[in-house]
C-alpha cells in the first residue's frame, strides 16, 4: 500500500480570476506504471463548492500522460475548505496489483466528519467502481 498525501496547489492569478484554482489532496504511485490523484477543483459559480476528480496518470515516452478520470460522490457534495484544509483525507488506499484496488474518504465537514468510502479498481489505466 503506497499512498504519500500532499497538499501542493495551483491557483489561478489575480489576473484571471475566472480559471478554477485546484489541490491535489493525495497522491499515490502504483509500482512505475500508474499515479493517482484526487484533486479539488474550486466551482467558478460557487466559492465553497469543489468536485473531486480522481484522476489516472500512466508513465508512458518518459513522462506522465492522464489516461482516465472520475467524479468522486456527488459532484456538489464537496466544499472547498474542508477539503484543502488540515485532515481533509480520511482514507487513501492504493495497491500495485492489476487490478489495482483503491479506496478515498475524505472530510465533507469537520461537523459532520468522514465520507463513507468510495471503492474503485485501476485496470489498465482506467477507474472503476469496485
Amino acid at each position: 500500500m503506497a499512498a504519500g498525501l500532499g497538499a501542493a496547489g495551483a491557483g489561478a492569478s489575480s489576473a484571471d480570476t475566472a480559471a478554477p484554482r485546484t489541490q491535489v489532496i493525495a497522491s499515490s504511485v502504483l509500482g512505475s506504471d500508474y499515479e493517482v490523484t484526487p484533486t479539488a477543483l474550486r466551482s467558478t459559480q460557487d466559492q465553497y463548492a469543489a468536485p473531486v476528480r480522481l484522476q489516472v496518470y500512466q508513465h508512458t515516452d518518459g513522462g506522465w500522460k492522464e489516461s482516465d478520470r472520475v467524479t468522486v460522490g456527488d459532484a456538489h457534495g464537496w466544499r472547498w475548505y474542508p477539503l484543502t484544509g488540515s485532515g481533509a483525507v480520511c482514507e487513501f488506499s492504493t495497491a500495485s496489483t492489476q487490478p489495482a484496488p483503491l479506496t478515498v474518504s475524505l472530510l465533507v465537514t469537520p461537523s459532520i466528519g468522514c465520507s463513507e468510502p468510495a471503492h474503485y479498481v485501476v485496470k489498465q489505466g482506467r477507474v472503476f467502481a469496485g
